[in-house]
């Protein structure tokens, strides 16, 4: 019995770990490939998952929850190679 609960709570877990590609992920983010792939390493969104040696996928819920706390942040993002320095 507590294997059958398991067994769902687990199917539940997957289904609820929707992945996209990455032609959906640039239909949602208006950036460049180069762009994401510098701020995924930067560890700023989300990471991709690796579903063979030539696809990559994402976490739908991890990308629309990066866009919700863009939007909640207010902050500009900053500038690779750019210091502010407060007089």
């Amino acid at each position: 019995m507590d294997e059958n609960n398991n067994q769902k709570f687990d199917m539940t877990d997957i289904l609820m770990k929707k992945l996209i590609n990455k032609k959906t992920l640039l239909s949602l983010i208006p950036l460049s490939e180069k762009a994401i792939y510098n701020m995924e390493k930067r560890g700023d969104f989300p990471k991709r998952i690796a579903l063979t040696s030539r696809n990559v996928a994402w976490v739908l819920a991890d990308v629309e929850n990066w866009i919700k706390e863009r939007q909640e942040s207010g902050k500009e993002a900053t500038r690779p190679g750019r210091t502010v320095i407060a007089s």
